[in-house]
């Protein structure tokens, strides 16, 4: 997978009800992608101890459901099995006319807090899983990851969980 590669047609997109398992093969390793939906959140943790890096989606054309998402993010943040890795915050559904500005989801879910303060690094990208927008910018964060697991932290290749925090 080449960070610059053309991503193509963008695909059809379908909220997370259940679980999906993706296999990827980026600079010769297999990494397997675990998608839970934010409806699954109760048993998230089920799936942490393998996990090594979160991307964690937030679906900012459901303003109802942005404090839940943070909810959920906060929990994320805290599990215990979660603080050697490495997460991705997508703010997804950035192309909708009703979405709020980034500086306001922002500063809702208190962002620079929760990045001063977790013991995750963490990153954020502004994307649009339906028009494609940002998402280019993904792979780039699966190589940063990899150089995280260069300075000795935890080996990649095991689950990536993407957790989307809205099913609606």
């Amino acid at each position: 997978m080449d960070a610059h590669a053309d991503l193509g047609e963008a695909p059809v997109t379908l909220p997370t009800v259940g679980t999906n398992l993706t296999d990827l093969i980026f600079r010769r390793k297999k990494i397997t992608i675990r998608e839970l939906g934010g409806c699954m959140g109760p048993i998230w943790p089920k799936y942490y101890l393998d996990c090594t890096s979160v991307i964690f989606v937030v679906d900012c054309g459901n303003i109802g459901q942005i404090s839940s998402s943070c909810m959920q993010l906060l929990s994320v943040l805290s599990a215990e099995p979660l603080h050697a890795a490495a997460v991705l915050i997508l703010f997804n559904k950035r192309d909708l006319p009703c979405t709020v500005s980034l500086v306001e989801l922002k500063s809702l879910f208190r962002m620079d807090d929760i990045i001063r303060s977790a013991p995750q690094s963490i990153t954020t990208l502004e994307i649009s899983g339906r028009s494609g927008q940002g998402l280019q910018d993904v792979p780039g964060c699966f190589q940063t990851a990899l150089r995280h697991e260069r300075c000795g932290c935890r080996e990649l290749g095991a689950n990536i969980i993407s957790q989307l925090t809205s099913d609606r």
